[in-house]
């Protein structure tokens, strides 16, 4: 048996939520390993890669992964022309460039990150096995390892309800500056989408995973749509998925052992359940389990518990809500199918999903 490693906090995930979790606790003056089963930063790409306009505040410059900006939604229900709403601004980013500016970031501060490594084990004193046969002591770990998280599931949280995606990247044949979104009783538990990338866009559908036989066709379905319309090309240039947790938010922390652990971005259930978004709660709830790990490391014992509190003050009404409507709208398919009315009611765009 390898001899162990000792370190402050060990990430798990080097994606958006681990990356910047592994920043803070190595800027806060802690040894930090990250790791990720990943071989590069980003590659390859699971995302539709739109984030707020005002994740610059929390990354900073954005300007070497942005593609494009956007500047509304528009929103297609089933046949029905569609419906602008200009109050949602955001940008059109390349995923592996916007994750690999994260990593850099954390190495530059003091982190160090290892990549084609992977979570072997987790035993019960808190120790771990990583996949190359070496253990690892830390005083913290940090699960940042997605919707399946191995970390989750040791403390006993784990995302049970799940959504599967199927996206595909095609020519983009008019100029597009909106998010295109298309809501049918065809895609149950999810909606398509149209997000624009210059000269490209990526193409994709989300259903809950009952119905994850139906993607391709659905998803060739919608392409072929928007061929006969002009606005796509019949080339598919990439072809990309995976699932995305739609149950709310999870607890947050737990205990292996003397152990502390935190889970950050997927791996707590912080995506939206109607519109499957992470990457802002991802890259704001990694920092503050860096942050709130190193204070617990310095001495503050109730820093588990303040972190729950903040990720719930920051998230838990808005995905409260999501779920909410999530859960009206499948319970609608019990009785037949959702009508217009009953979609727009559970999309975002609408103010009849922000009413009570």
């Amino acid at each position: 048996m390898k001899d162990i490693t000792r370190t402050d906090v060990l990430v798990i995930g080097l994606g958006p939520a681990g990356a910047c979790a592994a920043e803070e606790v190595a800027g806060a003056g802690n040894a930090v390993i990250a790791i990720d089963r990943k071989a590069e930063a980003g590659a390859p790409v699971q995302c539709a890669e739109f984030v707020p306009v005002t994740l610059g505040v929390e990354i900073g410059d954005l300007s070497a992964s942005c593609e494009q900006p956007v500047d509304s939604m528009v929103t297609f229900v089933e046949d029905e022309p569609g419906d602008t709403a200009e109050q949602f601004p955001g940008l059109m980013v390349d995923r592996q460039a916007f994750d690999r500016q994260l990593v850099t970031q954390a190495i530059a501060g003091g982190a160090e990150c290892r990549f084609a490594m992977s979570l072997k084990a987790v035993h019960d004193d808190g120790n771990v096995t990583l996949s190359d046969g070496q253990r690892v002591n830390a005083k913290v770990i940090i699960g940042a390892d997605g919707p399946k998280s191995r970390v989750g599931k040791a403390i006993g949280r784990v995302n049970r309800e799940l959504a599967e995606t199927r996206q595909i990247t095609v020519p983009l044949l008019q100029p597009l500056g909106s998010t295109d979104i298309f809501l049918s009783a065809r895609f149950v538990g999810g909606y398509g989408w149209l997000f624009p990338k210059g000269d490209l866009a990526n193409l994709g559908i989300g259903v809950c995973p009952e119905a994850k036989d139906q993607l391709k066709p659905l998803l060739d379905g919608l392409h072929h749509q928007l061929v006969a319309e002009g606005r796509v090309g019949r080339n598919i240039l990439r072809h990309t998925g995976g699932a995305i947790p739609v149950g709310g938010m999870l607890m947050p922390l737990g205990q292996i052992g003397e152990v502390a652990v935190f889970l950050a971005g997927d791996a707590a259930g912080l995506t939206n359940p109607i519109t499957g978004a992470g990457i802002n709660a991802a890259v704001q709830s990694g920092r503050l389990a860096g942050q709130y790990a190193s204070e617990l490391i310095a001495g503050a014992d109730q820093a588990q518990r303040d972190y729950q509190e903040e990720l719930e003050d920051l998230f838990k009404q808005s995905l409260d809500r999501a779920l909410r409507r999530r859960q009206e709208l499948l319970a609608l398919y019990s009785r037949g199918k959702p009508d217009r009315r009953d979609l727009r009611r559970n999309w975002i765009a609408y103010p009849e999903f922000w009413a009570a």
